[in-house]
């Protein structure tokens, strides 16, 4: 199963994710995107690491996606990706203008065919204004390109909201 879970900044949306995989009560890994390169973020990634088992897994991966998705997925086990848009915002800053392209697709290409179950958290960004300067436009449009993409592939899309889930699609929760 593949899900998608959206929301803004602290509105609980890896809380949720976290709460799915400790249910699903298969074997977690729990694959990173960040890297940390100042104090706020350190905090941010300390915190996540606190509330997360002991037990679970942990990969950290900043581009490279679709690569350790296939090399983690195994039936009867659980993973958690937190965050896409950390990963595509990593891939938006590389001097390589194509490579976002490049694993966006390989990210997409290989979902279908991907055994266990997958946990997609990723930051809603559209919901406000056009941002001012290219770079926080093309980023909001690559994040809503994503999202759709990912949605379309999802069973379930859920969108978190102070704390609360709505599903969008799929079962609900």
């Amino acid at each position: 199963m593949l899900q998608l879970i959206l929301g803004g900044a602290r509105s609980g949306k890896s809380r949720l994710a976290e709460k799915l995989a400790s249910d699903s009560a298969m074997p977690v890994t729990y694959i990173a995107t960040s890297q940390p390169q100042d104090g706020e973020m350190n905090a941010r990634v300390a915190l996540h690491r606190q509330r997360r088992p002991r037990e679970w897994g942990l990969v950290e991966e900043p581009l490279e996606l679709a690569r350790v998705l296939r090399e983690n997925a195994a039936p009867g086990h659980c993973l958690l990706v937190d965050c896409l848009t950390l990963w595509l915002t990593n891939l938006l800053m590389l001097d390589d203008p194509q490579r976002l392209g490049v694993e966006r697709e390989h990210l997409l290409d290989c979902l279908a065919s991907l055994p266990g179950e997958i946990i997609f958290v990723s930051n809603e960004t559209g919901l406000g204004v056009v941002p001012l300067g290219e770079l926080t436009r093309r980023y909001v449009d690559e994040a809503g390109w994503l999202h759709q993409a990912l949605a379309e592939r999802c069973q379930r899309v859920v969108l978190t909201v102070a704390g609360l889930p709505l599903t969008l699609k799929g079962t609900a929760l």
